[in-house]
């Protein structure tokens, strides 16, 4: 398991380039303040080239990170979303790049109206440990798109990992283009404290809350990725084995640290018992051993996991039921840095672990009567970054969507729509501001700049003073009649 690996002298020599380097992007960007289409198109198709050559050594760094991560999960969670949001930005980029067509009123006539989407400048990514990858290299996709240059803060846990992102970026990229930063706590308050022109932060609400303050001190606008409690909601019209089906993967991938991760599981009361048994099925079927298998993914590092025992003993404490998932021993999978899915009943609003976001692989099960309890019960909570349903009728998924907020929904499945190269990704209120993602993301990190332009004729004239009978006879009775 990973712990902060870097001394104080090298957060020390972190903040010190840090400095040289952001005046240096800051330069660099004064002079290439539009790079050209194919500018842009040429880094992007560099990056992904970059990356695939370094798969291997990035899914070795980040199993080493882990202590132990599958590296199928991190192809399939970390690479390849990657790499998809790199080609589905090289196709669409043109079009988003093309100035808009606004439409000009009579009164303002004859001119033209429209909007141009201009850089803004240098772009910081703050990225956290649990896809380091993904959330890292695909902002700076976006941000690549939109014509910034970039720097990024890596984790202070996934030191491996960080090794290899900083050496594939230096062979596409100079550090006035794209750099990257490493180094605890005191680099990241740092590098949030700098006047970049757009700060993009994933990770927690609580940490979210102190990278805003550094940034409001430069009134730095932010884009903040955080998390929060997500539910699945099982309508009683849902067959459990099938739904069962639907979630578990997004709970079980990385081991649960997923910020979309399915944070609890909300039941009809007379399924409840139905749901643990089928949960315990198909765990064993997805994970037939957890100690030694390779698919099954640790915990990133002892405080975590620390962090996730203390959940389950105060739960204990205050009278739920826990049932470890899985053929083998806790305490084998414990000695292995692995936490087998705990499955949570007889939950109650005091225990730790229905306060804060889980992220790890423990699973509350929350009865419900009908589904307007339900709904009540997600409303009563914090706006989740992502909500998931369980149900084909199209009146259930209606209400909910419509009586409900989150930062993105799934129905019938769970965290793909994160996936999805075309849909905006953000959460809302404690689970985040703003987005990115595709095409939102290259409009994040550009101005949406107006303008307004005429020609040789001016027509406006006519409204100068002195006022006269031009202007209270025909436009005032054009634009203010009822």
């Amino acid at each position: 398991m990973a712990d902060n690996t870097y001394s104080q002298q090298h957060d020390s020599e972190q903040i010190a380039r840090l400095t040289q380097v952001f005046a240096k992007q800051k330069q660099h960007f004064c002079a290439n303040p539009y790079p050209a289409l194919e500018t842009r198109l040429a880094a992007l198709k560099k990056l992904k080239a970059a990356i695939l050559a370094n798969q291997e050594q990035l899914c070795q760094a980040l199993s080493q990170d882990f202590g132990n991560r599958s590296f199928d999960e991190s192809k399939m969670a970390d690479i390849m979303p990657t790499v998809m949001g790199i080609n589905y930005t090289i196709k669409h980029l043109a079009k988003w790049l093309k100035p808009a067509k606004r439409h000009v009123g009579i009164l303002f006539q004859p001119a033209s109206a429209s909007v141009m989407y201009q850089p803004l400048g240098v772009v910081g990514i703050i990225t956290p440990w649990n896809y380091p990858v993904f959330l890292s290299l695909g902002p700076l996709t976006t941000a690549i798109a939109a014509g910034n240059t970039a720097m990024i803060k890596m984790s202070e846990f996934t030191a491996n990992t960080n090794e290899v992102i900083k050496q594939l970026l230096s062979e596409v990229f100079l550090d006035d283009e794209v750099a990257v930063v490493t180094g605890g706590a005191s680099v990241a308050g740092y590098f949030s404290e700098q006047a970049f022109d757009h700060l993009l932060f994933t990770g927690s609400t609580n940490i979210g809350k102190k990278v805003m303050a550094c940034a409001a001190k430069s009134l730095t606008p932010v884009t903040l990725e955080l998390g929060g409690k997500s539910p699945t909601v099982i309508a009683p019209d849902f067959d459990i084995k099938t739904a069962v089906s639907r979630f578990l993967l997004g709970k079980t991938l990385n081991a649960g640290q997923t910020c979309v991760a399915p944070d609890y599981i909300l039941c009809p009361k007379e399924k409840v018992t139905e749901l643990a048994q089928a949960l315990a099925k198909s765990f064993v079927r997805m994970y037939p051993s957890v100690a030694g298998n390779p698919d099954y993914t640790s915990i990133i590092n002892s405080a975590q996991l620390q962090r996730l025992l203390n959940y389950i003993e105060d739960a204990l404490a205050k009278g739920a039921k826990v049932e470890y998932l899985g053929k083998d021993s806790v305490q084998t999978c414990l000695d292995k840095g692995k936490l087998p899915l705990a499955v949570v009943t007889d939950t109650s609003d005091d225990m730790l672990l229905m306060q804060e976001e889980i992220f790890g692989p423990i699973l509350p099960i929350i009865p419900y009567d009908d589904l307007d309890d339900a709904i009540a019960y997600v409303n009563a909570r914090p706006r989740p970054l992502a909500l998931y349903l369980c149900s084909y009728e199209e009146q259930s998924q209606r209400k909910v969507l419509e009586q409900t907020h989150a930062g993105g929904v799934c129905i019938n499945d769970a965290a793909m729509h994160v996936a999805q190269d075309d849909l905006p990704f953000g959460g809302i209120g404690p689970s985040g501001m703003g987005q990115y993602h595709g095409h939102e993301g290259f409009l994040t990190f550009s101005k949406a700049k107006p303008i307004f332009k005429k020609g040789k004729l001016n027509t406006a004239s006519n409204a100068f003073p002195p006022y006269g009978k031009l202007i209270h006879k025909l436009i005032y009775k054009l634009f203010l009649s009822k």
